[in-house]
């Protein structure tokens, strides 16, 4: 098999393939070793990239392995770079920050373990912003990551270098995580898709704080929903050292047949109800075009049985996000407020991330339990929501891929954006509740840049939700592939 065509398959057709024998895992590594030396000096998007004999070698054993009727699952053989968020033994693991450049953790975070037991092997890290804060991917431990579909664009973030990455097939799938739409925004701007799981569905460890936070969660990206419902898969499961992780594995998804059988069991979206949120009544900022994307979206959803309605949320935004912010602050302040209380460490950190940390250490309990009432609040009312509708669309994005040499967007038409992030605001409400939420590719503007919308699942829903977005992939075709 020709070294471009093993990288054209998906992730679900290439463990077919190395099942069946058809191609090698060292062919497998070989060609996606060229695809990265050839696509990744212009994009950025992989870095700390282990030495070609090295991962070469593994593949070997994987092949030694199948010769002897020994799998170890459905990612046999396949390159993998993981999120530079996450720690990798033997690699660096840097989270975008100077301060940890040359940090080599001794041991995997629990999804890197998970996905070393399908049979993945790890050949690199995915570029991140710093500290993972800022849904741009720029640091300056390894720069700036490109557009996979225009170079002088943002990737997008902070799972920014697993989207482009993923878009221009140097990795069969990727992993990523989502705070404010981490893993939602650049699947959107990079055309593929991007998956947040509900709260506990993917337990992370090693965590420094193991019960304040539930605003982060690891997931999966895939160029199709079948190959992102197999790492999801196999990421999920509980683990008793993580209090909130859910109980149980998705079995359902534990397989290539397992999982192509669970999303073809929804052929239709008969009876299907859809809230649209648009813009949330105005209260959003949107570059033009974006509804507009999304409406063709909604169109094919309505083709497909869907009953799409246009809805609103019962609650007062401007306090959701002013107790959306205080948690932001808050949780960002315990974690990296060591480090910035340090001067010649406060130093190397950027002012976007100083910023949450000094606000977070003026915060008062009063405050934090009213910010946490607020979110209740918000809670009840979109679950009440979804109670009428089985998902809920909003675009995934409030701006179109923006220019890569600008920090953050600093207005989205005439009005300002008052903190660094406001302008993804969008993310935050299956964020705030814990809710599992997939962005699926919408099309592209006049220029060539691509926009996704996402779909907002019930409580726990997470494999009705997937069914639902298979269903709409039907109408999308082949996707194009990032050629920047």
């Amino acid at each position: 098999m020709a070294p471009n065509d093993i990288t054209a398959l998906g992730a679900a057709e290439l463990s077919a393939a190395v099942h069946r024998r058809d191609v090698s895992c060292r062919e497998v590594m070989s060609a996606y070793l060229d695809r990265i030396h050839a696509r990744n000096p212009s994009l950025n998007a992989i870095v700390s990239l282990q030495e070609g004999d090295d991962v070469l070698a593994e593949a070997d054993a994987r092949d030694d392995e199948l010769a002897r009727g020994q799998s170890r699952g459905w990612m046999h053989g396949m390159p993998q770079a993981i999120k530079d968020l996450a720690e990798t033994a033997g690699i660096r693991s840097t989270s975008g920050s100077r301060l940890f450049a040359e940090l080599v953790p001794t041991s995997d975070a629990l999804m890197v373990s998970r996905m070393k037991r399908a049979g993945c092997i790890v050949i690199g890290k995915t570029n991140v912003p710093e500290f993972g804060l800022g849904s741009h991917t720029f640091n300056d431990v390894f720069g700036t990551t490109a557009n996979a579909y225009d170079s002088s664009r943002s990737a997008g973030g902070s799972s920014g270098g697993a989207a482009v990455a993923l878009a221009t097939r140097m990795l069969p799938v990727a992993d990523g995580s989502d705070y404010m739409g981490s893993l939602r925004n650049p699947a959107a701007w990079n055309n593929v898709f991007g998956f947040r799981p509900s709260r506990g569905r993917v337990p992370s460890w090693p965590e420094r704080d193991a019960f304040l936070g539930g605003l982060s969660t690891e997931g999966p990206m895939g160029r199709s929903v079948l190959d992102l419902a197999l790492l999801l898969g196999t990421q999920a499961g509980e683990d008793v050292r993580v209090p909130w992780s859910l109980s149980g594995r998705l079995d359902e998804l534990g397989s290539v047949e397992r999982a192509r059988a669970t999303l073809d069991a929804r052929t239709s979206l008969t009876g299907v109800r859809v809230g649209w949120l648009g813009d949330l009544d105005g209260h959003l900022a949107m570059e033009a075009g974006i509804i507009e994307r999304c409406n063709d979206a909604l169109s094919s959803l309505a083709g497909l049985g869907g009953d799409v309605e246009p809805t609103h949320v019962d609650v007062d935004l401007d306090r959701l996000w002013d107790a959306w912010m205080l948690w932001r602050h808050l949780l960002i302040a315990g974690n990296l407020g060591p480090l910035a209380a340090d001067p010649a460490k406060r130093a190397l950190i950027k002012p976007e991330v100083l910023w949450e940390v000094d606000r977070g250490r003026t915060l008062t309990g009063t405050q934090i339990a009213a910010a946490s009432e607020v979110r209740t609040q918000y809670h009840t009312a979109i679950t009440a929501l979804l109670e009428r509708f089985d998902v809920l669309a909003i675009p995934s994005a409030q701006v179109w891929p923006f220019d890569a040499t600008l920090r953050w967007p600093a207005a989205i038409g005439d009005r300002q954006m008052d903190t660094y992030h406001r302008w993804m605001e969008v993310t935050l409400y299956a964020t705030f509740a814990g809710l599992p939420a997939i962005s699926v590719p919408v099309g592209f503007d006049d220029r060539g840049l691509p926009m996704g919308m996402q779909l907002i699942g019930r409580p726990r829903g997470d494999v009705d939700l997937l069914r639902i977005a298979h269903v709409y992939e039907s109408t999308l075709g082949p996707l194009r592939i990032g050629e920047a």
